[in-house]
C-alpha cells in the first residue's frame, strides 16, 4: 500500500509509515520518491467524522488546502512558493530560492541503552525526535506515585543522577502465580541503585540485596486524601520489607537506600513481575549463557548447557531461578540477573533492534506501561531526557556491583542473611558518592586537574594565621558552629568565625580565598581535607572586625569536622562485571 493510501487508514501500523534514517538518526515517513519527508510521526490521522483536529505543522505551507495535503500524503506540507510580484512568472531562480536551504547532516543516531531490573526489568527507550505526539501517548502509560520529599522536583542534564530501580515480587497479571510470596504487597524484592557520572562516561549499577539486615527509618508517606502519614521505621529487618510491608511506598525504600548508604537516590523507577514478560518478547528475546543444565523445580526453568534465547515467561523464570546457581543464595541470583541485564542492553544496542522501527515501537510501549515513577520525572519530555542522558554511557564502562556484605552472625548456624560489611563497604559508597568509576575512563582534561593540583602546592601559613568566615550552605544543621569549634581548639585557627547561613545551598564544600590568602588556603584545605577542587580563587570579604577574610561555605556532601573531603583516586577493587562482556550463568 503506498503512502497516501496509509494516510487515509483508520488502524495505520506506525512500523509501516515510519523508518530510521541512519544519516539523520530521526524517524521518516516512507513516502514516494517526489514527496518531501517528515520527521514528526503521526500515529493515526483522524477518519472523516472523529472530532479530534491534527496539530498544525509549523512548517505548512499557509495556503494549502486539506485536499493539497492529502494529495501529498497526509500531513506533510507542499513546498513553499517564492513570493513574487503580481503576475510575474516564476522563474527557475525563484523556484531554487523557495526551496529549504541544505540539511546539516547529523552523526548518526547514538545506540539504545536499555536497562532491565532482575526479577522484573526497567527500560528507557531514547527515541529521540520521533515524534512529539507519540511521546505523549506514551506519557500516558507510565504510572506516577508522589513520594513527597524523598524524590527531587526535577531532573537535570548537568549533574550526576541517581536512579534506585526496584522490582517488586507483587504478582499482578496472568500466570504469575507460581512466583513471589503469594498475596504479596508488593515487596522491594530486587533492588539496583544507578549512579551515572556528572561527565557520562560511566555508571555503576549496585546490587543491594532483598535479605540485607537494615534499619528502615521512620517514613513520611501521602495518602489516598492528600495527606500524610508518618509510617514508623523499624530496626533489624529485612531490606525488601522497606516497600509494602505497614503500607510503605517507594519513598520509604529509598530513604532506606540513603540510611544504608549515605548515597542519595533523586528518583525512583519501579516495575513488577509482568515487565520482564514483556519487555524481553518485545526487543525478539535476550541471548543467554548456562556454565551446566539447568533443571529448577522452584522456578521451573529446564534448559541444557550452552547459549540460548529467551522470552516472556522463560525469562521470568531464568531471573528468577536462585536454587540452581553458585551457593543457592540470593547473592548467587543477583550475579545472574545483572548477566542477564548487560545482555538485554547489548541487544536494545544492536543493528537488530534499532533499525527496526516495529520493534522499537513495541519496546517503547512495553516499557512504558511497566513503569512506576515519581511525579519529578513523570512527563514524557523528563523521561526523554534522561534516556538520552544514559545513551551517552559506553556499555564497557557501565559497572554491576554488589553491596559488600557478609552473613548475619545474628542466624546461627543456618545464614538466611546479611549484613552490611563495614570494613570494604564503606569504599564502594565513598567511590559511587563521589563520582569515582569503577572501570578506567578519562574523567577530566590533563589541564583541569593540573590546575586543581597546582592549587594545593606551594608554602603554607601558619595556623595561628588563617583567617576565615564559614558559611552552612547544604550540610547538617549546626555544622558551622562544629567546624568553628574543632578549628579553633583542635587546630588553632583562632581569627575565624560563624557567618551563619550562605545564600544558597551548595552540592559540595568551597573555599574562596583572595591571591594573597592562597597560603592560608592551602593551609586551612591542608587540616580540612579538602581537595584541590574545592579551592576557588576569588575574593576576599571584611570578616567582624572589618579584616579580609577567606570564606568556607560548608556544601551537602560535608561529613563532620575533622572528616576529610578528598574524594579517592580510584574506586576500590571489587568482584564486578561490566555491560559489554559475555558471561556465563554458573
Amino acid at each position: 500500500m503506498d503512502a497516501q493510501g496509509r494516510g487515509r487508514a483508520d488502524n495505520i501500523d506506525p512500523a509501516d509509515q515510519w523508518v530510521l534514517n541512519p544519516n539523520t538518526g530521526e524517524y521518516e515517513l516512507r513516502l514516494g520518491p517526489s514527496a518531501p519527508q517528515s520527521s514528526v510521526p503521526s500515529p493515526r490521522r483522524p477518519a472523516p467524522g472523529d472530532n479530534a483536529r491534527a496539530p498544525r505543522r509549523r512548517d505548512a505551507a499557509p495556503g494549502a488546502t486539506r485536499e493539497t495535503r492529502q494529495a501529498r500524503g497526509g500531513d506533510v506540507p507542499a513546498p513553499r512558493s517564492a513570493r513574487r510580484r503580481s503576475g510575474e512568472p516564476e522563474t527557475p531562480q525563484g523556484r531554487r530560492a523557495a526551496r529549504r536551504g541544505p540539511v546539516k547532516k547529523k552523526s548518526k543516531a547514538k545506540k539504545v541503552l536499555a536497562w532491565t531490573a532482575g526479577s522484573t526489568a526497567f527500560v528507557l527507550v531514547a527515541i529521540g525526535t520521533a515524534g512529539y505526539l507519540y511521546l505523549k501517548h506514551l506519557e500516558g502509560n507510565v504510572t506516577t506515585t508522589d513520594v513527597g520529599s524523598a524524590a527531587k522536583d526535577g531532573f537535570s542534564k548537568d549533574d550526576a543522577f541517581n536512579i534506585l530501580i526496584i522490582g517488586t515480587d507483587k504478582r499482578t497479571g496472568k500466570g504469575n502465580e507460581g512466583y513471589g510470596d503469594k498475596g504479596s504487597v508488593g515487596h522491594a524484592d530486587t533492588n539496583i541503585l544507578l549512579h551515572v557520572s556528572k561527565d557520562r562516561t560511566n555508571a555503576t549499577a549496585l546490587s543491594i540485596p532483598r535479605d540485607l539486615i537494615v534499619n528502615v527509618p521512620d517514613c513520611p508517606t501521602k495518602q489516598p486524601d492528600n495527606s500524610e502519614k508518618v509510617i514508623p521505621g523499624t530496626d533489624g529487618v529485612r531490606f525488601n520489607t522497606s516497600l509494602g510491608q505497614d503500607g510503605r511506598d517507594p519513598g520509604c525504600t529509598m530513604r532506606t537506600v540513603q540510611a544504608v548508604t549515605g548515597i542519595v537516590p533523586d528518583h525512583f523507577m519501579m516495575v513488577d513481575f509482568n515487565a520482564v514478560k514483556t519487555l524481553t518478547t518485545a526487543v525478539g528475546g535476550v541471548d543467554v549463557c548456562l556454565a551446566h543444565a539447568v533443571n529448577d523445580k522452584d522456578s521451573h526453568l529446564n534448559l541444557p548447557a550452552g547459549e540460548h534465547k529467551i522470552e516472556g515467561e522463560q525469562a521470568l523464570a531464568f531471573v528468577r531461578t536462585r536454587h540452581s546457581w553458585g551457593n543457592q543464595g540470593d547473592l548467587d541470583r543477583i550475579k545472574v540477573q545483572q548477566q542477564f541485564m548487560a545482555s538485554l542492553m547489548r541487544k536494545m544496542s544492536s543493528s537488530d533492534t534499532l533499525t527496526n522501527p516495529s520493534k522499537l515501537i513495541d519496546l517503547a510501549e512495553a516499557a512504558t506501561k511497566a513503569l512506576t515513577v515519581d511525579k519529578g520525572i513523570g512527563s514524557v519530555g523528563t523521561l526523554k531526557d534522561i534516556a538520552l542522558e544514559l545513551k551517552k554511557v559506553p556499555p564497557k564502562n557501565i559497572s554491576f556491583v554488589t553491596v559488600p556484605v557478609i552473613d548475619n552472625p545474628a542466624d546461627g548456624v543456618v545464614h538466611k542473611t546479611v549484613i552490611v560489611n563495614q570494613t570494604t563497604a564503606p569504599q564502594v559508597f565513598d567511590a559511587i558518592k563521589n563520582d569515582v568509576s569503577f572501570t578506567e575512563v578519562k574523567k577530566k582534561q590533563k589541564a583541569e586537574k593540573d590546575a586543581e593540583a597546582a592549587r594545593l602546592k606551594g608554602s603554607r601559613s601558619a595556623p595561628s594565621d588563617v583567617r576565615v568566615r564559614i558559611l552552612n550552605g547544604g550540610a547538617d544543621s549546626g555544622s558551622a558552629q562544629e567546624t568553628l569549634a574543632w578549628l579553633q581548639t583542635k587546630e588553632g585557627v583562632l581569627k575565624s568565625e560563624n557567618a551563619g547561613n550562605a545564600p544558597a545551598p551548595l552540592a559540595r564544600t568551597t573555599l574562596e580565598y583572595a591571591p594573597d590568602q592562597a597560603a592560608q588556603a592551602r593551609e586551612l584545605a591542608h587540616l580540612m581535607g579538602l581537595p584541590g577542587a574545592a579551592l576557588k580563587p576569588g575574593r576576599s570579604v571584611t570578616n567582624s572586625q572589618g579584616l579580609p577574610a577567606m570564606t568556607l561555605t560548608l556544601g551537602k556532601d560535608f561529613k563532620g569536622a575533622g572528616v576529610s573531603l578528598t574524594a579517592p583516586s580510584k574506586a576500590p577493587s571489587v568482584d564486578k562485571s561490566t555491560a559489554d562482556k559475555v558471561q556465563c550463568a554458573s
